[in-house]
């Protein structure tokens, strides 16, 4: 079967086609700056050996039906291409951010689901317009294909009510359904999995703290293979330090900036969403920037890395509490998985917790799972590379296939 994977953003749409028989990447790419004067597309074609051939194009892509028709015409290109005709694909499965408190695993797309992705865009105003988008344009372009949606939140919705309420009037929950959602659930579960099985250790056994760590960042508590806390709520707006977004801050904060400094609803969420985190504090929200900043003694990249990695260790801590005895640490995502220097001062001083990280292991580069906990560690400290789009053509070829 193949099976594409689609990811929209809002002004983006990252793909990914699956041979599932063998799980082999036939093609994938990312078409980018959707909208704007000058877009650009990056396409790759896999070969048996896995050397991808690479196809770069610069042109005007209006909207999202014209960027996904041409990723279509990509996969039948005589050069790149991987299909003869847009039927050869069976499935496409779509990341969709928010899924609410309703879906709690894959689902395939219909009249029904696409109305209540619709109604939960208050709750994710960025994400799920584009993932709608996406879906309305692959059901035109790929007719034959069965569409599924993947949603971030549904790992998430086995946490506990005591963790997922918030403490305020009951109203807001019975009629708005104000409440922890989580994000990256696909990441954190696909890590999670992909640690249990290394370890030798059943899912359903499996207690972890997984750090997904990007622009966007989250930590989720995993007590027996369940998600039972998470550090993003309502939105992807709370929790860790991000790249732009503020993460956890007092909410007075937000009383004070509408009524003593007159900002509007909408300049303050793009404050805490957009220019913040990172970026409030050293002016840009680049990991690999600010560590050579870092490196060079400048005071505010110091300070913005300090309070990045201070916020990773309060969530270690409270995790570690909730979930008892602990298996393994997860690092995963673009700054999780390559940055030795964030994950050094995550862990430094929880020696007394039982976290022992080996410097030189640290520092060691290798592909797949790596270990990078000292001897004496009683806990396991992972660095495993998510791969969302391949736990997405899971979901998706499991479903298709029932």
């Amino acid at each position: 079967m193949k099976l594409l994977v689609i990811n929209t953003g809002s002004s983006s749409i990252k793909y990914k086609l699956f041979d599932m028989e063998g799980k082999k990447v036939l093609s994938a790419g990312l078409v980018e700056r959707i909208g704007e004067e000058q877009g650009h597309i990056k396409h790759e074609r896999f070969s048996t050996e896995g050397k991808a051939e690479e196809k770069t194009e610069t042109l005007a892509i209006k909207d999202h039906r014209t960027g996904l028709k041409r990723v279509s015409a990509l996969l039948q290109d005589e050069q790149v291409g991987v299909i003869h005709n847009p039927d050869e694909i069976q499935a496409v499965g779509h990341r969709v951010v928010h899924g609410g408190s309703r879906f709690s695993e894959a689902v395939v797309i219909n009249a029904e689901v696409k109305e209540a992705i619709q109604r939960l865009i208050p709750l994710a105003p960025l994400h799920n317009p584009p993932n709608l988008e996406g879906i309305a344009v692959a059901e035109e372009v790929f007719p034959q294909a069965e569409q599924v949606a993947i949603f971030d939140t549904a790992f998430h919705q086995s946490m506990p009510d005591y963790a997922y309420r918030y403490a305020i009037p009951q109203k807001y929950y019975e009629e708005h359904r104000i409440r922890v959602y989580g994000m990256h659930g696909t990441s954190h579960q696909f890590v999670a999995h992909q640690a249990a099985s290394h370890l030798g250790i059943p899912m359903h056994k499996l207690s972890a703290i997984t750090i997904h760590l990007g622009n966007g960042c989250s930590m989720t508590a995993i007590k027996e293979g369940k998600s039972i806390d998470t550090s993003m709520g309502l939105s992807p707006l709370p929790g860790l330090m991000m790249g732009t977004r503020s993460g956890d801050i007092d909410p007075a904060i937000i009383f004070y900036m509408g009524t003593k400094l007159n900002m509007s609803i909408e300049e303050i969420d793009q404050e805490l969403n957009k220019q913040s985190g990172l970026k409030g504090i050293a002016g840009e929200n680049d990991m690999r920037a600010i560590i050579a900043r870092v490196e060079q003694g400048d005071q505010a990249a110091t300070l913005a890395l300090e309070m990045y990695t201070y916020r990773i260790k309060k969530y270690l801590g409270a995790y570690l509490a909730v979930i008892g005895p602990l298996d393994a640490i997860i690092f995963t995502a673009g700054v999780g998985e390559n940055s030795t220097m964030i994950r050094e001062k995550s862990c430094a001083g929880l020696e007394h917790l039982g976290i022992r990280l080996n410097p030189a292991k640290n520092l060691q580069k290798q592909k797949g799972i790596q270990e990078i906990q000292d001897e004496e560690s009683a806990v396991k400290i992972l660095v495993v590379p998510t791969d969302e789009e391949l736990s997405i053509a899971e979901q998706t070829y499991e479903l298709v296939r029932e």
